[in-house]
């Protein structure tokens, strides 16, 4: 059997701590293997403990969140980070990504985001949480009046199911949301963003939807 994924989960507020721990106790293939109310001691337990995941809040006393990020990638890189926050906004998320983490969640994402994201950090893959990608795009400035023609010949090697789940994705549509509007199941769904990813070589849903808006598909 494979072992199971260790996490160390970072956040200041004890609560949060003891919700997202009852959210993952189930999960037979992740266990949590420590636990920090600070940067600097998310940092000192991740050497300690050599976790696979770190959920890593990003505002918290001593050290923030973004500045233990950028530390743990440098003495851990093995170590892949998942940043939590209950601020959406987009210069975190761009930062956290720059820095090197390999998600973001919104802290009221759905429950079952968290061992979603926990899964693809540890297979090596980012996950952005739909929430956070629809703000991101909110924020986008208006495409260009011609898209480059690099960003078309990627979009026209999808097929015509794949190009519609991909602007329905850039529409900020969550897996389970796409699912309900194609009538399909989401392990479906899941299938088609892994072929578009793979397609167009992206890593994550706001790298994506970025691509969709450059190549005119959100008209």
């Amino acid at each position: 059997m494979t072992a199971p994924i260790r996490v160390l989960l970072a956040d200041d507020d004890r609560l949060v701590r003891a919700a997202l721990e009852t959210i993952l106790r189930p999960f037979d293939d992740i266990t949590l293997v420590a636990q920090a109310g600070d940067g600097r001691q998310a940092i000192d337990l991740t050497l300690l403990h050599r976790p696979d995941v770190v959920l890593l809040d990003i505002r918290m006393p001593m050290m923030d969140g973004l500045a233990a990020l950028r530390e743990i990638r440098r003495g851990s890189p093995s170590v892949q980070v998942v940043m939590l926050t209950t601020f959406g906004e987009d210069d975190y998320v761009g930062q956290a990504l720059t820095g090197g983490a390999a998600g973001f969640l919104l802290k009221d994402s759905a429950a079952d985001e968290l061992p979603h994201a926990i899964r693809a950090a540890a297979a090596g893959n980012a996950y952005l949480s739909p929430k956070v990608t629809r703000q991101v795009l909110n924020r986008l400035p208006a495409p260009a009046p011609a898209a480059p023609s690099e960003d078309l010949a990627r979009v026209r090697a999808l097929s015509d199911r794949e190009r519609e789940v991909l602007v329905l994705l850039a529409q900020g549509l969550s897996n389970a949301e796409i699912s309900t509007r194609l009538f399909v199941t989401e392990g479906t769904v899941k299938t088609h963003l892994y072929r578009v990813f793979t397609k167009i070589g992206c890593d994550n849903r706001v790298q994506a939807a970025m691509l969709a808006q450059r190549a005119g598909l959100l008209g």
